[in-house]
């Protein structure tokens, strides 16, 4: 038994570096074009925003949870920030804080509707999800903000380095990802999060506060999602109401790729970083070959699978 479980944790653990090691060899045999520095400068700007929002989704999975609200959450901050900063001329900075507290209230309310009402993760998230988009849709009338001022896309600029332009976004990303991983790691609160994920009553009856675990947990995923949202806006330069519409699957697949078991309990925060860079590289180096973006999705769907299927056995396993 504890053979398999000591092959469960490095399979989860090398796993997904294994995975983008093989899918970067294999593109390279593929395009000349791919394993360029510029070209990974592209991947990691076109995965900054998913990134940031996995960092959120990883901790809700941590605690057993799922959120299915983050990208819509994402595209009302964005939302939010574009129209308050160009349209309402309110101060630049104000508008971004005011964009990252709506998506921040919006988690809030998230844990308080899991702990205090007791209502499935599921549930609740699916709901957020309609809401923020259905409330997107109102505020924005169902156009792009195109009127954005230079701060809120002052992470979209680049600087260079060796040669190779690194976007601003993709250093707040790194940045994000490291201080997340320290916090799990290294604090009582990361270990309480893993506690609760592991079991929630066991936690409880420990002396863990599950409920503040967990809303804190909704909390932060909320801040989060606000920063993914300036992201956003950096990237693209507008803000796009239609945006956000297929980021919480992306964000799962980034998570579960990157060895976060969906049970709870088990997972490394900088394995969804390596998720998210799997799910980029297959459709940066499919989009090379040529591939029709029909075809990227369909081997994103079977990724996940198998990376759902690789937790299932591990966890049978031990």
């Amino acid at each position: 038994m504890l053979g398999y479980e000591v092959n469960g944790r490095r399979l989860a653990t090398y796993g997904p570096f294994l995975a983008l090691l093989v899918a970067c060899l294999f593109f390279t045999t593929q395009s000349s074009r791919f394993l360029t520095l510029d070209n990974f400068s592209l991947i990691s700007q076109q995965v900054m925003v998913v990134g940031v929002l996995a960092i959120g989704q990883t901790l809700v999975i941590l605690t057993a949870g799922i959120d299915l609200s983050c990208g819509m959450l994402m595209a009302l901050g964005s939302v939010l920030m574009t129209m308050l900063a160009g349209q309402a001329a309110i101060p630049p900075l104000l508008a971004v804080l005011l964009g990252v507290g709506a998506t921040t209230v919006a988690g809030f309310l998230n844990g308080l509707l899991v702990t205090r009402v007791k209502l499935p993760p599921f549930i609740v998230t699916l709901g957020t999800m309609n809401i923020a988009f259905a409330l997107t849709q109102i505020v924005s009338s169902s156009q792009s903000v195109t009127d954005v001022p230079p701060l809120l896309t002052a992470l979209g600029n680049t600087i260079t380095l060796f040669g190779t332009r690194i976007a601003f976004g993709t250093v707040t990303m790194l940045v994000l990802y490291t201080a997340a991983w320290w916090l799990l790691r290294e604090t009582a609160g990361g270990r309480h999060l893993y506690a609760v994920g592991n079991n929630r009553e066991a936690a409880r009856l420990a002396g863990i506060n599950t409920d503040r675990v967990l809303l804190m947990v909704y909390t932060m995923a909320g801040v989060l999602y606000g920063v993914a949202s300036l992201l956003a806006v950096a990237r693209t330069g507008v803000g796009d109401p239609q945006a956000g519409q297929t980021e919480n699957l992306d964000t799962v697949t980034a998570v579960v790729l990157g060895g976060t078991s969906l049970f709870g309990g088990r997972g490394v925060v900088l394995g969804s970083l390596i998720g998210a860079l799997i799910v980029g590289v297959f459709r940066n180096g499919l989009t090379l070959m040529g591939v029709s973006s029909v075809y990227q999705i369909l081997v994103t769907g079977i990724l996940v699978i198998l990376a759902v299927a690789t937790d299932q056995w591990s966890r049978r396993g031990s």
